[in-house]
């Protein structure tokens, strides 16, 4: 049975479907006589880079996967091959003279009779790794195995007869194979299984999806693909099959295990180091960039994902990247396809040809007969088959026995207690397998079982070969002990088929097994079949060598790696269900890694999973559902989930004060967080009080210098600048400032966030000159110590932005924000709080200074996203509208930026008060407004009052307070009072030259009476 694949030796592409070259008499100069290259799935690579070759020397090509029916005679098989169009070149590999399957005495028999009589049509050339048959010498093959590609190609034209190539081979041309010793740029695959059989028409089908059917035939028809079917079906073995044959398409081959959320993120972000990404740490910003790499298709445009066991869609959708490249899901359910997310391929078990092929492969001893009686008796199952048929190639059983004792179904015959929610043929040929592990190898039976108390696709076999010996049972702790015996039982294990070890290799070192693999179906067994009290012991020991292998202290970053590792084995191992406080801290430690790292989805999920099962058993105020609720709000409070987290606190810090003192290490903590997430809500008044005494309760229980009321302090000073109470908070972030610079040093992270703190306060008291100097350094030294993207560097270059603006430096503001907007987009997503506050900033830069159609769409854009995540009556909602106003006056449309700014005006007094600078911004706008309505009266009597209360709440010479006088100046020459509008409009410019400098915009400004405005900026919280 052939399926083949054409080209024309015109076309410059292999493998696509169409019409061949032309054909005539092969020679021996190499005239244009058509190939047709013979090979197996394995070898695909191979042939296609060869079809390459050939067609760029003017040769027409077929390339043909040969699949030799089991029940069809080689010699009539061999002979088929020869309807091929043109000379057969037939590719060799390890797996060429197994397909079938045939015996050797078969091929032997089948080249001898075929070959001599037609030696012209026939050549051939070898990739094989291992000896071929001793009769493939009628074929004389050339080896092409462990040859750069220049070398190959001689090789390959000097066996056909070709003359020294006239023409060069380009293989860096879009589309052209790559030499397939040369492996994708980027690669992480598990190894192939080399007993991968059949499933041609899937493979096929998905290439067809993703690759089109060819050059000039159009673009691929999809490019997400979901694998779907029922568990050991084998969807995860041809995933790894394609990217392992289909490999050489693509520039970028990764794998993502997609079981567990946390690990499925980890591994998307290590591929950012991998791409030669410039990012920092975080793993948000690490995937982001990922995802935008892919998506405009640099450095690589080809690239394949491959999420494996993504069950869950909810958790792992927003992982899958947008862009030209492909992706294949494997999955148990239809949601991808069911919402659209993919295009579904159905996966079923095996054809009764390919498991009888796979049976008598793994199984030589089985006739065709026995190999087709045990397919029947498994359902073709692809993980039944593999277990049983190794089962019978590892044991002295009849097959006919064996077959029966499954066929009968009684696993109790071989004394296993099997659940009855598995398939029978699973549960006996199972029980037998453990049973006979159980005869050869006890202890391999014991390490299965704490197998199954961990994440089954990543198996930590060092950390349990070198967890401390009181951490394992007894009989596995002397397992361990003793290296030939741990590897002897772990070689047990692999052939009952269950288990899968990957190796790391090291160059002063032997293989030694860094994880084990296990089918999720094995894995639910195991854990199902054993009672109570093994369930108990084995989750206990795998909690002990998960606190051994804790480094407890998730905020070191040398040790993010490991936590990284232990993440994924928490619930399997049974840590969200211990009381061991050992265990209990191990979570706690995991949860802060998470907050620290960024990963607020996966810590919250494990606060909430650990307090549903414990909030009955555990008193709110015990010290781990504590510390837990406390991160449960920080989780909520970072994700954007302000009234939730608000919820969760203000529960706890009600409870707390209820039963203990002001000055509780516990209560303490808790109103700091719930502080935070009031200033979070814009109820300013609330948070500082909270953080005032918060602060107060730690002077006297620490002292002023103590690091947790240093911390204390800063809070307080950034909700005094939210209350606009800007001359206290620049007192305060000073002090701060100067007692971490006096203790930790100028470049610790946190003396370099009081810096830009105490920058960020200068600026917002008008004193732009030195906050831009001192703003300069610290966004310098944040670059240097934290790197471009992590989120307290982009919040040093955002408050730099601001200074240059705000100093008159458009030019260098302009381009520093256009860059912050696409790198806090990638680091901490498009709807994060802080990247509205940037992309807010800079949709009032461009309608100053850039383009007034996109500052109106940012600008409502911007609005509409902080209406939805902090509600209508926020301060943030209230000034980002009035933005979209001022952008409406400059369209024109004056009685729409009217409304908007008397419902900022409104809307701001009420939230913040009407002596707020925020207030004042607002009422220095709708004064504006009004004066261009030419309701002159309206502007002067709330200029008046602006102007007076900006004097009383920021001085004489802020900038604010000038605005408002060069606007009620500007108002009353409306209404013809010259005199007074004259002498308010020269004590402005004076003391805006006084205070800003005679060439500050502001000042050029109200000398060129240009109508000031104002701007709101969302402050960090």
């Amino acid at each position: 049975m052939v399926d083949q694949a054409t080209s024309s030796g015109s076309s410059g592409s292999s493998g696509s479907s169409g019409s061949s070259g032309s054909s005539g008499s092969f020679g021996p100069t190499g005239s244009n006589e058509h190939i047709t290259i013979s090979y197996a799935g394995f070898t695909r690579p191979w042939a296609a880079w060869i079809s390459h070759q050939l067609e760029q020397q003017g040769h027409g090509t077929t390339m043909l996967r040969w699949d030799p029916h089991v029940d069809t005679a080689l010699v009539e098989e061999l002979s088929g091959l020869l309807e091929a169009e043109g000379r057969l070149l037939i590719v060799l590999d390890d797996w060429y003279f197994r397909l079938g399957p045939k015996t050797q005495d078969e091929w032997t028999a089948a080249l001898r009779e075929v070959v001599p009589q037609h030696a012209d049509r026939f050549a051939a050339v070898s990739v094989a790794t291992q000896s071929l048959p001793a009769t493939a010498s009628l074929l004389r093959p050339a080896d092409l195995r462990d040859l750069d590609a220049r070398e190959a190609n001689r090789r390959l034209l000097h066996r056909l007869g070709i003359s020294t190539p006239g023409r060069a081979v380009d293989d860096s041309a879009p589309g052209a194979p790559r030499f397939p010793n040369n492996p994708p740029e980027v690669w992480n695959i598990p190894r192939r299984n080399n007993r991968f059989t059949g499933r041609d028409h899937v493979l096929e089908e998905l290439h067809g999806k993703l690759a089109g059917s060819g050059a000039g035939a159009g673009p691929p028809l999809e490019t997400r693909i979901a694998l779907y079917g029922t568990s050991g079906v084998g969807k995860s073995q041809i995933a790894a099959e394609y990217a392992h044959r289909f490999g050489n398409d693509y520039d970028v081959v990764w794998w993502i295990s997609a079981t567990n959320r946390g690990a499925a993120r980890e591994q998307l972000a290590e591929l950012a180091t991998r791409l030669g990404l410039p990012v920092g740490r975080e793993l948000g910003d690490r995937i982001r960039a990922v995802h935008e790499a892919l998506r405009i298709g640099r450095p690589y445009r080809r690239w394949l994902l491959i999420f494996d066991s993504a069950d869950d869609m909810e958790q792992i959708e927003d992982l899958v990247p947008d862009g030209r490249g492909h992706v294949l899901i494997t999955t148990l359910t239809r949601d991808w396809s069911g919402s659209g997310s993919a295009q579904e391929i159905e996966v079923r078990p095996f054809t009764r040809i390919e498991s009888v092929a796979y049976a008598r492969r793994r199984a030589p001893r089985l006739t065709p007969m026995e190999a087709d009686l045990l397919s029947d008796a498994v359902q073709d199952l692809p993980l039944l088959l593999a277990q049983t048929a190794a089962w019978l190639d590892a044991n002295p059983m009849s097959p006919k026995e064996y077959i029966e004792l499954i066929r009968r179904g009684e696993p109790s015959l071989v004394g296993i207690r099997i659940s009855s929610d598995y398939p029978m043929a699973f549960q006996t040929s199972w029980a037998i397998t453990l049973n006979t592990l159980r005869e050869r190898s006890p202890g391999a039976v014991e390490l299965l079982k704490l197998f199954a108390f961990f994440a089954p696709d990543a198996i930590p076999v060092p950390m349990l070969a070198k967890a401390r010996r009181g951490d394992l049972p007894e009989y596995l702790a002397d397992l361990a002990a003793e290296p030939i015996s741990w590897n002897t039982a772990l070689r047990r294990l692999t052939e009952s088929t269950a288990v899968r070890l990957d190796y790391q290799v090291s160059e002063d070192s032997d293989p030694a097994v860094e994880t084990a693999l296990m089918h999720r179906l094995y894995h639910r067994f195991l854990r199902s079949d054993m009672t109570e009290d093994e369930r108990d012991l084995m989750s206990a020991a795998a909690c002990r060598v998960l606190v051994t292998a804790d480094p407890q202290n998730p905020a070191d970053t040398r040790y993010w790696d490991r936590y990284a590792e232990l993440i994924p084995h928490l619930e399997p191992a049974g840590v969200l269900d211990s009381p061991d406080p050992a265990v209990q801290q191990l979570l706690l430690n995991c949860v802060e890694y998470l907050r620290v790292r960024g990963e607020y989805r996966m810590g919250l999920r494990l606060c909430e999973l650990f307090m549903s099962r414990w909030r009955s058993r555990l008193e709110p105020t015990q010290r781990t559902m504590l510390v837990l609720t406390h991160q449960h709000a920080n989780m909520l409070r970072r994700l954007g989930r302000y009234r939730e987290a608000e919820a969760v606190g203000s529960a706890v810090v009600d409870q707390l004060s209820a039963e203990r003192g002001a000055s509780d290490a516990d209560l303490l903590r808790a109103q700091d967080g719930l502080a935070g997430t009031l200033m979070a809500l814009g109820s300013y008044d609330e948070a500082h009080a909270l953080f005032d005494a918060v602060w107060r309760a730690y002077v006297a229980l620490l002292g002023p210098e103590a690091p947790r009321t240093l911390s204390s302090r800063h809070n307080l000073g950034c909700v005094l600048a939210l209350l606009g109470r800007y001359e206290e908070a620049l007192v305060t972030h000073r002090e701060v400032l100067a007692y971490r610079e006096r203790e930790l040093r100028a470049r610790h992270h946190l003396t370099l966030n009081a810096g830009a703190a105490h920058a960020r306060t200068l600026r917002l008291l008008g004193r732009y000159r030195d906050a831009t100097s001192s703003q300069e350094l610290n966004a310098r030294l944040h670059l240097q110590v934290m790197g471009p993207h992590t989120p307290q560097t982009l919040r040093s270059e955002h408050d730099l932005a601001l200074c240059l603006r705000r100093s008159g430096e458009a030019a260098r503001a302009g381009e520093l924000m256009t860059d912050l907007v696409e790198r806090s987009r990638r680091v901490q997503g498009p709807r994060h709080p802080e990247t509205l506050s940037v992309r807010a900033d800079h949709a009032t830069f461009l309608r100053e200074h850039g383009d007034l159609g996109q500052a109106r769409e940012l600008a409502e854009e911007v609005a509409e996203s902080y209406r939805s995540l902090v509600g209508e009556g926020h301060p943030y909602t209230v000034g980002t509208l009035g933005n979209t106003g001022l952008v409406r006056a400059e369209f024109g449309e004056l009685a729409e930026a009217l409304e908007i700014a008397e419902r900022s005006l409104s809307g701001m007094t009420q939230v913040v008060g009407p002596d707020h600078p925020w207030t004042l911004g607002c009422a220095l706008n709708v004064g504006a407004a009004r004066n261009r309505v030419e309701d002159e009266e309206g502007a002067v009597e709330l200029g008046r009052d602006t102007l007076e209360r900006a004097k009383a709440m920021l001085g004489d010479t802020h900038p604010l307070t000038l605005s408002a006088k060069t606007a009620l100046a500007e108002d009353l020459r409306a209404l013809r009072r010259g005199q007074e509008a004259s002498k308010l409009e020269q004590e402005a410019i004076l003391q805006l030259s006084e205070t800003l400098g005679p060439e500050h915009p502001h000042t050029l400004s109200a000398r060129r009476r240009r109508r000031p405005y104002w701007d709101f900026e969302p402050q960090p919280v």
